[in-house]
């Protein structure tokens, strides 16, 4: 009798554990109109910007906090933004596609999968996450902020992403410490703004 008690309740206390160590994670998927990826890279003589479309996205969040995500962005349809002449956008937009910079036609999407997320304040995150570019992965660290309100998400962050780690040389003084006034910054800055809504959930529960 006495063994058959201690069994009951060590069978529910490995429920209550059960129960205790359960994390419901919240999909958001990204509206990928409303969304927008804001691209800019500066260089001795000036500057340039725009967009890159992201094809798809999915932020994940339990109970209203940041746990992690995965995105995947269109090079290919990358675009010029501060470029008025149509001539000049145009000559742009085919060398930021071409081999000197993304390769588009090789590889025409790039990804950020978030790796780890820790708490900096209210709504506020320090992230980390794995980028591809050219079929090339190197870590990137950002901070970012997450608002949930109901099922609506918005999220903004800025990313600094050194180009020469994903093989793009080109006009970097770096490589090239004679070029001058040609010379392209290393770093450019992706500028994130999104909105997403929740899902459906998924449920993990964990024993200890």
């Amino acid at each position: 009798m006495k063994k058959t008690i201690l069994s009951a309740l060590s069978l529910a206390t490995l429920g209550l554990a059960s129960f205790t160590n359960t994390v419901k994670e919240n999909p958001y998927t990204v509206d990928t109109q409303k969304s927008k990826l804001v691209w800019n890279a500066k260089k001795v003589t000036g500057e340039h910007s725009g967009l890159v479309p992201i094809k798809s996205g999915t932020l994940l969040v339990d109970a209203g906090k940041l746990k992690g995500g995965n995105f995947e962005i269109d090079l290919k349809d990358l675009t010029v933004t501060d470029l008025k002449d149509p001539e000049y956008n145009k000559k742009l937009t085919t060398h930021l596609k071409g081999e000197d910079f993304f390769a588009v036609e090789k590889h025409p999407t790039g990804k950020l999968n978030i790796t780890s997320v820790t708490p900096s304040g209210a709504n506020k995150y320090n992230v980390k996450g794995k980028l591809t570019i050219k079929g090339i992965t190197e870590d990137v660290a950002f901070p970012a902020e997450v608002t949930t309100t109901g099922k609506n998400l918005t999220a903004n962050a800025k990313i600094t992403i050194d180009r020469t780690k994903y093989g793009i040389k080109y006009n970097s003084k770096t490589f090239f410490s004679a070029i001058g006034d040609k010379a392209i910054d290393d770093t450019f800055n992706l500028d994130v703004s999104l909105i997403a809504t929740e899902s459906a959930s998924t449920t993990k529960a964990s024993v200890k």
